[in-house]
């Protein structure tokens, strides 16, 4: 697996690419250039990471046992190599996590499976459903739905959190969801926010003017957040 890292100190941010992304995609988009001065001022550092969508989730020739399989060697291969190297790479311990559109599923996905690894995680445009069509956009399992599906589905598992010490640890993470109003996304991000607040957990919910699924949107987004 490859990946890209910027920057010196700081924070150390996982970057998720968006779907069937790649791990340059985040410079190539010009997201580096939007918080240049935040990583030269040594206030972060960007871990872009690749992706296996096209194995897991979007391999539509594969079983959906295998696609969720697929994933959770993915998640284990962020959780066992990806964030030791994070941490070997810079003074400060604090992670965030950071992804756009399926890479904000990615991201909030770990976060909340995993509370207490990341202090903080900036999702913009992302969907936190992939059993539910929404618009052109499909269900991802096409239908099937078992254990493993259920606790990669933050709308489905997190109501069902009752865990007391899980909920500690989230309810001291800095969460920020951003999409725009007209984006087909929307109602995922104000359900997730609903269900957040039902287990008190503090966060931002931002509604940005238009669709804003694109580049040039989260290029205005990322430096509020991050």
């Amino acid at each position: 697996m490859e990946l890209l890292s910027f920057g010196h100190a700081g924070a150390s941010v996982l970057v998720f690419p968006t779907r069937q992304g790649r791990f340059f995609d985040f410079e190539n988009w010009g997201l580096v250039d939007a918080i240049r001065q935040s990583i030269e001022a040594g206030q972060v550092r960007l871990y872009c990471v690749d992706s296996v969508d096209s194995e897991s989730f979007y391999c539509r020739d594969c079983p959906a046992p295998n696609r969720i399989a697929r994933h959770n060697r993915y998640e284990r291969y962020i959780l066992d190599e990806v964030i030791p190297l994070m941490r070997n790479g810079c003074h400060s311990t604090f992670l965030i996590a950071h992804g756009c559109s399926l890479g904000a599923y990615h991201a909030m996905n770990i976060v909340l499976r995993h509370p207490g690894v990341f202090g903080k995680v900036v999702a913009l445009s992302g969907r936190f459903d992939l059993t539910r069509a929404i618009g052109p956009f499909e269900d991802l399992f096409q239908g099937h739905y078992d254990e493993d599906i259920y606790f990669h589905t933050p709308e489905h598992f997190l109501p069902g959190l009752r865990d007391s010490d899980r909920l500690h640890h989230l309810r001291r993470t800095e969460i920020h969801l951003a999409v725009g109003e007209s984006d087909p996304f929307r109602p995922s991000n104000q359900i997730l926010s609903g269900e957040l607040w039902r287990k008190n957990v503090p966060h931002g919910l931002a509604i940005w003017e238009g669709e804003a699924h694109r580049a040039s949107a989260w290029r205005q987004m990322l430096p509020n957040y991050l």
